[in-house]
């Protein structure tokens, strides 16, 4: 594995001190006590990735606005492709679905963690 950059290393320090609201609620309502090891902000060679479950080798990225505008959006389609290279299943989740079905998207991310180590 190639040595990672002390500037994204730093940076994916930063994130994980300035959590959007939506990080915050699925993190310290969910993942941080989950069964399994979930890691913040980790970092994928030149990406940092929100979430990762390295025992099932998930990713969980919850998206904003800036996710569905064409330049977002390609750059998550390069990003996905790279991680799913490696092996990785991506869960992407709106930010709206955090807010509003947050029971769900939880659920959610259970069944496929399970799925993937089972």
């Amino acid at each position: 594995m190639p040595k990672l950059d002390p500037k994204l290393k730093q940076y994916s320090r930063n994130l994980r001190n300035d959590m959007t609201k939506e990080e915050k609620h699925l993190w310290y309502d969910f993942l941080k006590s989950y069964s399994i090891t979930i890691k913040r902000q980790k970092v994928f060679e030149k990406y940092i990735v929100d979430f990762y479950c390295a025992k099932a080798k998930i990713v969980i990225e919850l998206d904003g606005s800036q996710h569905y505008e064409k330049e977002g959006h390609e750059a998550d389609l390069v990003r996905d492709k790279y991680l799913a290279d490696l092996g990785i299943k991506i869960l992407r989740y709106s930010n709206y679905d955090i807010n509003n079905n947050f029971v769900a998207v939880c659920e959610d991310i259970d069944a496929k963690i399970k799925e993937r180590i089972m």
